[in-house]
């Protein structure tokens, strides 16, 4: 699965809040609390996930633009 420029950089995002509360949920863990550890993990995986699955109204406009973008510059061909 190929990720748009968009796309790419909302993910970079939302992994620069996911990763630290991913971590955290870890060594929560390790320390002896793992339900609290457990769902700090889940709300890391959650903010990874969730993104990627559900549209918004908010996602149409960058979709087309995605569109849009794609058609305008086309992938070179690939020359042996």
């Amino acid at each position: 699965m190929r990720l748009g420029i968009f796309e790419t950089i909302g993910l970079a995002a939302t992994l620069v809040f996911a990763i630290p509360v991913g971590v955290f949920g870890v060594e929560t863990i390790l320390a002896g609390d793992r339900l609290l550890g457990g769902l700090l993990v889940l709300v890391a995986v959650l903010m990874v996930v969730l993104p990627r699955r559900l549209t918004t109204p908010d996602d149409i406009p960058a979709a087309v633009a995605e569109r849009t973008v794609g058609k305008a510059v086309a992938p070179p061909d690939e020359e042996d």
